[in-house]
């Protein structure tokens, strides 16, 4: 089976060369939910090179993933060729030309699959998914390299990541390093490999000197909230969020010639989960509720760097919406069962962001002088909790009548949880990440859904 697509890319050749000869860029095209890379800060196009990644979402264990190796087979000015070592396939070439055309460039694609013999009756299945990869891989390019032209006069900057190995932190690593810049990521190991800052929030260990000559510190660490609320829970949620800002605050503080931003990972919970009728903005006091007051002394945690003269910035984020982790993923086998449908009262409103904007909204937040203080990580246009089920099931051609019973996500999350992150009514305003100059990839829900999901 022979699969062929040609592509017209709004950018010099060079440009799209680069891009994808740094680190970030096969993370950058790989849909989260198909693959995980085993090694994101690898890159190059080198011949002999291996690649390897892990098949199916990452939550699942790795004797449920397949591995996926290929080579590097050939290289040269116009084109790099992958083939499979060992994987899913029977076999498998993957030949990309990238050549000049005018001030553009084109991009051609061409992959020869042979599949198991007893699967062979799939081969229209498999093109189908393929093609639609390569659709995702050509909208990610496009969007990107956008991104990239708008800070092409800026310096190339470096920037430490916390939580880097996260849902966001990977594709913003990625992201930045196909931009150009350079990633050291944060981890909770005494031993690092290069490139890499070991630190220790909880024992309040961070050494001044492994961040000098980092230009900006973006702060994603943090349990994930997506848990049953026990107490013990939501002692972790909080002090694994507030110990580490603290620590990441004072060590910048106290530091004469560090990073000039902190960019803080922050979330819409501040508001509390239900406002039914209003629009929140930034200049909101605050809701009630455990997320609110996390959020807020969250926030504050940050304070000694702001004193200290720092930009620091918190993107609040709202419901992020990928195939790789997340809300929405729960919701997918119920609606590919036929028995999908909305969460809680139809009219209740839900604030989302796709994946890839948030990651090009922290990106943004980075670059940018005028992103500061407290600035919403949403989409432009919120939704409704019954627009949101129909919309998902359109995409999917699936039915969306099901409203799911409250007692399915209080089994998952406990009472509290499911209260505050399921039955929300937060319609949030994303008109001052727009003012900063950010302009979202996704502005509608279907088109977000479309891409995530590659439909």
């Amino acid at each position: 089976m022979r699969i062929e697509t040609t592509q017209r890319i709004p950018h010099p050749r060079s440009e799209v060369v680069a891009w994808h000869e740094r680190p970030g860029a096969l993370v950058r095209l790989t849909p989260p939910g198909l693959a995980t890379a085993d090694d994101p800060a690898a890159g190059g196009l080198r011949s002999g090179r291996l690649v390897g990644a892990r098949l199916g979402p990452a939550m699942l264990p790795d004797l449920l993933r397949p591995h996926w190796i290929l080579r590097h087979a050939e290289h040269d000015d116009e084109r790099f060729v992958d083939q499979q070592v060992h994987g899913p396939w029977r076999t498998w070439r993957h030949e990309h030309r990238i050549a000049a055309d005018g001030s553009g460039t084109v991009v051609h694609d061409r992959i020869e699959i042979e599949l198991p013999r007893r699967l062979e009756r799939l081969a229209p299945l498999a093109e189908d998914q393929v093609r639609r990869v390569l659709a995702f891989r050509d909208r990610q390019l496009r969007d990107d390299l956008a991104f990239h032209a708008r800070w092409a006069h800026l310096p190339r900057r470096t920037v430490a990541i916390t939580g880097a190995s996260g849902l966001i932190g990977t594709q913003l690593a990625a992201l930045l390093e196909t931009g150009g810049h350079t990633v050291r990521r944060m981890i909770r190991e005494s031993e690092v490999g290069p490139g890499e800052i070991s630190w220790d929030p909880a024992a309040g260990i961070l050494d001044p000197a492994d961040l000098e000559g980092v230009d900006v510190v973006v702060n994603l660490a943090g349990r994930s909230i997506a848990t049953r609320w026990t107490p013990g829970a939501r002692r972790e949620i909080r002090s694994s969020r507030l110990n580490g800002t603290m620590l990441i605050s004072r060590t910048l503080a106290g530091m004469a010639d560090g990073p000039s931003a902190l960019i803080q990972a922050s979330a819409i919970g501040y508001y509390g989960p239900r406002r039914p009728g209003e629009l929140l903005t930034e200049s909101d006091p605050g809701g009630e509720g455990f997320l609110a007051d996390l959020v807020r002394d969250w926030e504050a945690a940050a304070h000694a760097a702001k004193e200290a003269g720092l930009r620091v910035a918190h993107l609040r984020t709202g419901m992020v919406l990928s195939d790789g982790g997340g809300a929405l993923v729960p919701q997918l086998p119920l609606f590919l069962a036929g028995v999908g449908g909305r969460l809680t009262q139809p009219e209740a409103m839900t604030s989302w962001i796709t994946l890839d904007d948030i990651v090009r909204a922290f990106a943004h937040a980075v670059l940018s002088t005028e992103v500061e203080g407290p600035v919403n990580g949403v989409g432009q246009q919120p939704v409704s909790a019954h627009e949101f089920a129909r919309t998902l099931g359109k995409v999917l051609r699936r039915p969306s009548l099901v409203a799911v019973p409250r007692f399915g996500p209080a089994l998952v999350l406990g009472r509290e949880g499911a209260d505050e992150l399921v039955r929300t009514d937060q319609n949030v305003s994303d008109a001052r990440l727009q003012a900063s100059g950010f302009a979202p990839a996704h502005p509608t829900l279907e088109t977000a859904l479309r891409h995530v999901l590659r439909r």
